[in-house]
């Protein structure tokens, strides 16, 4: 198994990810190691200097003036967790509490935080062994960190709080009962290091980023099914026409578009008809979901920052100084997030649009509601219900949450970011939009059939492909909920998204031409 060296390795959304899911294992290099323990000691140090230093040997928040005394400083880090643990709601999902974990072990490595090899072994114990804490998904206000979610990860370590163990949720006391290992004895700065920072905010930053791009990626694949099927005009994804508009997520999906039509007999049937233009939702596929890749692109750039970034307070440098500051505030996430939830939003808006377009029956071929005997048959006029349904939830959900603050702290906390919730909110819009995308996918593939037998090009003749070997043709009325959850299974699963890209590597298609490194999950 490839291994990463936490705290030495540059840090990637898609190696978080891959860390996440198994496939990459975390480690801790010597020199890694050397880095932590001297910053260690530097804490150490402080603690049992006359200096006052916040959250070594004062309280935290509005207590910050409260000096804390040599012999009360472990108990303080211990009390810490337990207090800060305030979290309310479900449980997030484990592959998040995994990348919590990661996030924070790699911000942690990186010597500014005076934790211990104990703390950080421990940690890396968790991962390895797959006991993931369980974790509340409310209670967070992305500043001072994510104070809530960070206790609940890490009541583990002094045997308290929550886990899962293959799939199961325990008493945090299981893992001494279990494997031997008594809880962990928290020393100065240590439980501050543990719950200050951002990594509740990051992990569904990381999550959200896969999950749209991988929404991205099919929503070009099922906006070309639709295209076809409609005869639309490829003249809008001309690059000539982009060039003088050179937004790079146009040119990028506009590239894309032009591949999957790519030797397509459909298109040219209808090469001399008399049609003018198409609707918006066609014709401007390159200009709406460009400007999404686009707010994708920012908000990838932003988590490969802080991914990287040490994010809890104080910092301890290695010459004997600390530094209080405002690293953990979540702010810098928290917009680009908001910003995200409106682009994939957006991506379900004009996804329901084109939908209801192959249900009009007005072009040519394509009966109405995509079904030739209806009347004692609704054919698929009631999926589109369920899309519209969606993409108005979604819409509901925009408001942006980092738009507002409420001070905590006692006024000491008097701005915060409310990135945990941009980032949650963010991944429920995106839940949203797996369904309406799957809407369409099953509308297009039916209205995909009655162009037979004239073919498309190879890469959405796979794609039809692989979605009749899960959804059949409807002749009549079913239970279209199941075509429906199968469509989302093809999407979530990324198995559309890949048969594409295979697709084209195994005909030498350029599928996403120059820009592809800058779009890719990476």
């Amino acid at each position: 198994m490839p291994e990463f060296k936490i705290g030495e390795d540059t840090l990637t959304p898609s190696t978080a990810h891959n860390i996440a899911l198994g496939e990459i294992k975390p480690i801790i290099s010597p020199e890694t190691e050397g880095r932590i323990k001297k910053s260690h000691q530097v804490t150490a140090e402080i603690a049992d200097s006359e200096e006052t230093v916040y959250g070594i040997n004062t309280g935290f928040g509005p207590l910050c003036d409260t000096k804390i005394s040599k012999d009360q400083t472990r108990q303080l880090q211990e009390n810490i967790l337990r207090s800060h643990s305030v979290g309310v709601g479900n449980h997030v999902p484990e592959v998040i509490a995994r990348l919590m974990l990661i996030t924070k072990l790699h911000s942690l490595a990186q010597g500014y935080s005076g934790i211990s090899m104990d703390v950080m072994e421990r940690i890396l114990f968790l991962l390895n062994k797959n006991i993931i804490p369980a974790v509340p998904n409310k209670g967070s206000v992305g500043a001072s960190g994510d104070l809530a979610p960070l206790a609940h990860l890490f009541l583990p370590l002094i045997g308290l709080g929550e886990v899962y163990i293959d799939g199961e949720i325990h008493s945090g006391e299981i893992i001494k009962s279990k494997f031997g290992i008594d809880p962990i004895i928290l020393g100065p700065k240590e439980g501050l290091a543990l719950i200050n920072g951002t990594q509740f905010i990051l992990s569904y930053a990381i999550w959200g980023l896969q999950r749209l791009h991988n929404c991205l990626e099919v929503a070009d694949i099922v906006g070309a099914m639709s295209l076809e099927s409609l005869l639309g005009s490829i003249a809008p994804y001309d690059a000539r026409l982009h060039q003088i508009r050179p937004f790079k997520g146009n040119q990028f999906v506009a590239h894309r578009l032009r591949k999957f039509v790519q030797d397509s007999e459909m298109v040219k049937s209808h090469e001399n008809c008399g049609r003018v233009q198409d609707p918006y939702s066609l014709r401007c596929i390159p200009q709406v979901h460009g400007a999404s890749r686009n707010a994708w692109l920012h908000l990838k750039e932003l988590v490969q920052v802080e991914i990287n970034a040490v994010t809890d307070n104080p910092i301890i440098l290695q010459t004997k100084e600390s530094i209080s500051g405002g690293n953990f505030h979540g702010q810098p996430l928290a917009l680009p997030l908001d910003y995200a939830s409106l682009a994939a939003s957006e991506i379900g808006n004009i996804s329901d649009r084109r939908t209801y377009l192959l249900l009009e029956g007005k072009i040519e071929g394509l009966p109405k509601l995509l079904m030739n005997n209806t009347g004692i048959n609704s054919g698929f006029m009631i999926p589109q219900y369920t899309s519209a349904a969606l993409v108005s939830e979604n819409k509901s959900m925009l408001y942006p949450a980092s738009a507002d603050s409420i001070p905590t702290s006692l006024g000491q906390e008097d701005h915060v970011s409310m990135g945990s919730i941009s980032g949650r909110k963010l991944n429920r819009i995106i839940d949203n939009l797996e369904f309406i995308l799957a809407v369409e996918l099953v509308s297009a593939a039916q209205a995909f059939d009655f162009r037979k037998p004239l073919k498309s090009g190879p890469i959405l003749e796979a794609c039809h492909e692989l979605i009749r070997s899960k959804i059949d043709h409807a002749e009549v009325d079913r239970v279209f909920a199941d075509d429906i959850n199968k469509g989302r299974d093809l999407i979530h699963s990324n198995e559309l998204r890949d048969t594409a890209n295979h697709e084209s590597k195994k005909l030498n298609i350029d599928l996403n031409g120059e820009l592809h490194e800058l779009f890719r999950f990476s």
